[in-house]
């Protein structure tokens, strides 16, 4: 009589089938076979089967050529994988991992006829990312082996990988696999069974929510991808990941998610439809939000929608000196940006000793770039020279552009704008840096709301490349040409967008931010998994929980309520965990508690 698995002592993981010979498929098979285990390949294809082997020669013949492997070493993975195109196949293995087609139908089948091929204690593994894993375990004649082991693409680079339970895995399943996944080099994370799990639970909302700003003309698909690249860090724009996820893929995630949370910001944005039903599934068919140079390419070449480069259609308006009205972090930053470019700078506080102490801090932060080689000394005082403290916004009267960088409060910067409509000669452009106010109510507090638009700037503004550009209905053709010219002498990216609140990045990254709060809070992942899971799975440079501490609890709290006001989606209501926090003063590093405790300086 065969031994139940709950009572099964825990052994390596020898020998281990893949069910499922695609990309992903390949990569795990690679991955295991390097780590020493015997590796049954299975696919229905023998042509998928025969790439699947080809793919495996070419990838270990690149690790030989960059000395990764040797070839006696190469030789022995090759060994160690084995194809088939049957599922008996499977019958000594003691872990098997499906990666088909994400179907019930087809998962089903497979669990099925594994039942009756493999022996009772043999854990069954599936690779969803987007199906119920208690489901398929309920199917099964065994439930309490059955559990989900989420690889991410490509297998052999990405080190995460989501172990995932249902209510009936056996603990020693779990056990099994976590640490086989160890053995392999990678990070396993322990989630419990719902769409999407951590990584693509975060994720997949974030890409639904770019497709759907796409889909409404809001930014360009360049612009997009660009803001959420320099604006975050990230290695990939949502339009360029979808594309390389497959957008039939993202869609068969999000409907899976919806079904679950019946959330509208995970009700797959109407583009991926009409996309995947024309066949535009991305890289994959050539095609998708971008025009690829043949199937499967990565090179994206140029199709009806790439925006023409060259001279804006109407030239901008000269712009020789800059004022900078501020004395905070921002306001010093973009200060010494426009230093750095050549202007004359003028930089405007409440009284002269706040002037002074910024551009004090300006001096600091030349002498650092001095100090690690990036300017000269000579250089650095040039720039310093180039900037005159002021104590009263009466020195703006020569400015050409001036820019707006006080407290994030409307009331405030309407009187500003009031003062500078006052003090500002005729035709300068007037420029708000405010992240999440409407730029028009600032531009309606002057008598020439055309001549004023938001360059919103981020931190630190000496080393991000972004500004988003936002114009107002009002706003004048010519200033949004200046603005677009002035970017390019400070060296900045500009990207498009309409005056709306969040404009791209933080329309995008804040409801992403507060859905890994709901997570916590639901107590279905802790704070250290959700933000071990999107740096490796996601490649983003900070954790969620990470950055929410850096940003401030108090300053997301209040862009998630103008998101919230904004666009009247229950998605974006605040996650009362944020709330709670706030209102105990927890507001991240600066007061040393947010959602983790630091020490304080």
């Amino acid at each position: 009589m065969a031994t139940p698995l709950s009572d099964t002592p825990l052994s390596p993981l020898k020998t281990i089938a893949v069910i499922g010979l695609g990309t992903m498929g390949t990569g795990i098979a690679e991955v295991l076979a390097k780590a020493g285990r015997e590796v049954v390949g299975i696919d229905i294809s023998e042509a998928a089967a025969a790439r699947s082997v080809a793919a495996l020669e070419s990838s270990t013949a690149r690790a030989v050529e960059r000395g990764r492997l040797t070839e006696q070493e190469r030789a022995d993975v090759l060994a160690r994988v084995r194809t088939s195109t049957d599922l008996r196949s499977a019958a000594d293995a003691e872990l098997v991992i499906e990666v088909a087609p994400e179907s019930y139908e087809i998962k089903h089948q497979i669990f099925r006829e594994l039942d009756g091929i493999v022996r009772p204690e043999t854990i069954l593994a599936t690779g969803t990312n987007a199906l119920s894993v208690t489901r398929l375990a309920a199917d099964s004649a065994h439930p309490e082996r059955v559990l989900g082991l989420h690889f991410f693409n490509p297998a052999p680079a990405m080190r995460l990988v989501e172990v995932v339970s249902s209510v009936l895995t056996a603990p020693t399943a779990v056990d099994a696999v976590t640490n086989l996944a160890l053995d392999l080099g990678k990070e396993p994370v322990a989630v419990g069974d719902r769409p999407g799990f951590v990584a693509d639970g975060l994720l997949f909302g974030y890409l639904n929510q770019a497709a759907a700003m796409y889909e409404a003309k809001y930014a360009s698909r360049e612009d997009i991808d660009a803001a959420m690249k320099l604006g975050c860090g990230l290695p990939m724009g949502p339009l360029t990941l979808l594309d390389l996820i497959g957008i039939d893929t993202a869609r068969t995630v999000l409907e899976a998610m919806y079904a679950a949370s019946h959330d509208r910001l995970h009700a797959p944005a109407p583009i991926l439809k009409q996309l995947s039903e024309a066949g535009l599934t991305g890289r994959k068919s050539g095609r998708g939000f971008y025009t690829y140079e043949a199937e499967g390419s990565a090179s994206v070449v140029r199709d009806t929608l790439t925006p023409l480069t060259g001279d804006l259609d109407t030239p901008g308006r000269p712009v020789r000196s800059v004022g900078v009205a501020g004395s905070g972090t921002m306001a010093s930053g973009i200060a010494e940006v426009f230093a750095k470019a050549g202007y004359e700078v003028v930089l405007a506080a409440r009284s002269e000793e706040k002037a002074q102490a910024a551009k004090a801090r300006i001096g600091k932060s030349l002498s650092r770039s001095v100090d690690k080689g990036r300017m000269t000394a000579e250089a650095a005082a040039q720039t310093l020279d180039r900037i005159a403290p002021a104590g009263s916004y009466d020195s703006f009267g020569d400015v050409d552009l001036a820019v707006e960088a006080v407290a994030e409060d409307l009331e405030i910067k309407q009187q500003l704008f009031a003062t500078l409509d006052k003090v500002c000669k005729p035709g300068a452009v007037l420029a708000t840096t405010t992240s999440s106010l409407p730029v028009v109510a600032c531009a309606r507090a002057t008598s020439r709301p055309q001549d004023v638009i938001g360059m919103h700037f981020f931190n630190p503004a000496p080393a991000m490349k972004l500004v988003e550009v936002v114009r107002t209905v009002l706003t004048a053709e010519d200033v949004h040409s200046t603005v677009h010219e002035v970017c390019v002498k400070i060296k900045k990216h500009a990207v498009d967008c309409g005056d709306r609140a969040g404009f791209i990045v933080n329309a995008l990254l804040f409801p992403y931010l507060n859905n890994a709060i709901k997570m916590v809070q639901e107590h279905y992942a802790s704070l250290d998994d959700i933000d071990a899971a999107m740096k490796l799975g996601g490649g983003y440079p900070m954790g969620p929980f990470e950055l929410l501490d850096v940003v401030g609890l108090d300053v997301s709290l209040a862009i998630e309520n103008v998101l919230h006001r904004e666009f009247r989606d229950p998605g974006l209501a605040p996650a009362p965990l944020l709330e709670h926090l706030v209102a105990a003063g927890c507001l991240g590093r600066k007061t040393g508690r947010g959602f983790r405790e630091y020490a304080r300086r």
